[in-house]
């Protein structure tokens, strides 16, 4: 009996060299539309299935592989195939309608549900139910593999791959329709939400040698960038990466630098030049900055660079480098270097929404991106803040947003003084903020990511002669908080906007 492969794809690259093999195994090929002209064009030798089937395409095209000769013979077993009075298809070659590049522009509905694959995905998931007798392939990778002798591990892949391929695409039309078709009015999250995980790489492990872990993309648009030099990326690494981009991506406009350690900032500091921006950030907390992980908001030059490897760090990123300063970080051979394409200000449009997964569910939140408002302040003080203090608020407050709660920034013309995230209480992140302080924090700026449960807060930063502070308010305490603060003179702000961060 003879040998049948069902070729039908979007994609058409190198689709006829994949045909030229198996034409040349002996195989008969059916294809249909736009696959059967475009191999006849190239001297293969295919077969238009509605001359085998007596079927005829409708629809201008959109139903033509949907057939019983055509699924039966795919479906068919060993046993099964003795029944019938035509060859079975043991090869079946098929990529799909280019739905998630549409969706990735934005397109509109109808364009959006023109290029929802109907017939392919059928074709692929009983290629791939069948897998025992059927080779399935939908990934242009795998024209390269013997087709006359294939493994089962190997027909298990192909399989796993189209099912991978399947649920992901079902998994795109989702989310990019339940967009389109939402309530714009809508307060809440979707009733349901699809992510299907594509694996991109292992990592070395995760958080500690003795756990597994790899990089994955989750079909959302992710950020672009470049690794330049050093070890690969490990989990920490990705983890600090991001928690950097996190803050600089706050100052894109502005010559910025952030010092990260575990996830926490060190040092951020603002300058006149660049390397004036890092300076100050290094003066920041020196001691903690062995072993960190630095982003930078401009172009890193050579000078930059020499000063960055006279110590040990893990990781610098930056929109872009100077040659010279790529040939400089590459003499610390296990330095990685990370050039971000993605620009800064656009940073926070990828991943809108967070996911941590607990023992609970899945716990899904919007990301907080929400931005500090100016005209929305209140001054809710005697006392009256500056224009540089109002600056050094909005920055130190930026700061705060990304560290754990109880989280306190102490800033000084634009450059962190003192830090401290994740405390039980917030009256111990105050005391250990200001223990931090590498100078005075006399006229300083205190930020905090929540409002003061109590007047201790107030009378810590009072005693370190801090002049203004930024806090969310709405405390029950607000009113004892803030006349406290007014018999010391301390001027401050209050926002409306919590930032926990859990």
């Amino acid at each position: 009996m003879k040998k049948r492969a069902y070729i039908s794809v979007y994609d058409k690259e190198n689709i006829e060299f994949a045909a030229k093999k198996l034409i040349n195994l002996g195989y008969e090929i059916l294809s249909t539309g736009n696959t059967y002209n475009y191999l006849k064009e190239k001297g293969i030798d295919a077969i238009e299935s509605s001359t085998v089937t007596g079927f005829r395409e409708l629809l201008s095209g959109k139903v033509k592989s949907l057939h019983p000769e055509i699924f039966a013979g795919i479906l068919a077993d060993k046993d099964e195939a003795k029944t019938l009075n035509f060859p079975p298809i043991s090869v079946v070659i098929v990529n799909l309608y280019p739905f998630e590049e549409y969706a990735q522009q934005n397109a509109e509905t109808q364009t959006l549900i023109k290029n929802i694959d109907i017939g392919g995905v059928a074709l692929l998931r009983a290629g791939a139910k069948n897998y025992q007798n059927v080779v399935v392939i939908t990934d242009k990778k795998d024209y390269e593999i013997d087709f006359e002798n294939i493994d089962d591990k190997t027909r298990e892949n192909l399989a796993l791959k189209v099912f991978l391929k399947t649920s992901k695409y079902d998994g795109l039309i989702f989310e990019a329709l339940s967009k389109k078709f939402a309530d714009e009015n809508e307060e809440t999250l979707p009733d349901y939400l699809n992510y299907s995980l594509i694996k991109k790489q292992n990592l070395r492990y995760g958080e500690n040698p003795h756990q597994k872990a790899a990089l994955y993309d989750f079909g959302e648009k992710l950020v672009d960038y470049e690794v330049l030099g050093g070890k690969e990326l490990s989990y920490n690494n990705i983890v600090d990466v991001t928690a950097a981009l996190n803050i600089v991506s706050e100052f894109f406009d502005v010559n910025a630098a952030v010092i990260i350690k575990h996830t926490n900032p060190s040092g951020v500091a603002l300058g006149k030049t660049l390397e004036e921006a890092w300076d100050r950030a290094l003066d920041c907390d020196p001691l903690s900055a062995f072993g960190g992980i630095v982003a930078f908001s401009k172009k890193v030059d050579l000078n930059i660079a020499q000063k960055l490897t006279k110590m040990f760090l893990e990781v610098v990123i930056a929109p872009d480098f100077e040659e010279g300063a790529i040939e400089q970080f590459k003499t610390k051979k296990n330095l990685r270097i990370i050039k971000i394409n993605t620009p800064l200000e656009k940073y926070k449009q990828f991943t809108e929404k967070e996911i941590k997964l607990t023992p609970f569910g899945a716990l899904v939140q919007d990301k907080d991106i929400k931005e500090l408002d100016v005209e929305t302040f209140k001054v809710v003080t005697k006392e009256k803040p500056t224009a540089e203090m109002i600056e050094d608020m909005v920055f130190a407050q930026k700061i705060a947003k990304h560290l754990k709660s109880n989280a306190i920034v102490i800033a000084k013309d634009l450059k962190t003084i003192g830090i401290c995230g994740g405390q039980t209480s917030r009256v111990g992140a105050v005391e250990i903020a200001l223990m931090r302080v590498t100078d005075s924090a006399k006229d300083a700026i205190l930020a905090s990511d929540g409002f003061f449960p109590a007047t201790d807060n107030i009378t810590v930063a009072a005693q370190h002669r801090i002049k203004g502070i930024i806090q969310p308010g709405g405390s029950i305490k607000d009113k004892e908080v803030i006349d406290l603060a007014d018999k010391l003179n301390i001027c401050m702000i209050t926002t409306g906007i919590r930032h926990f961060k859990h």
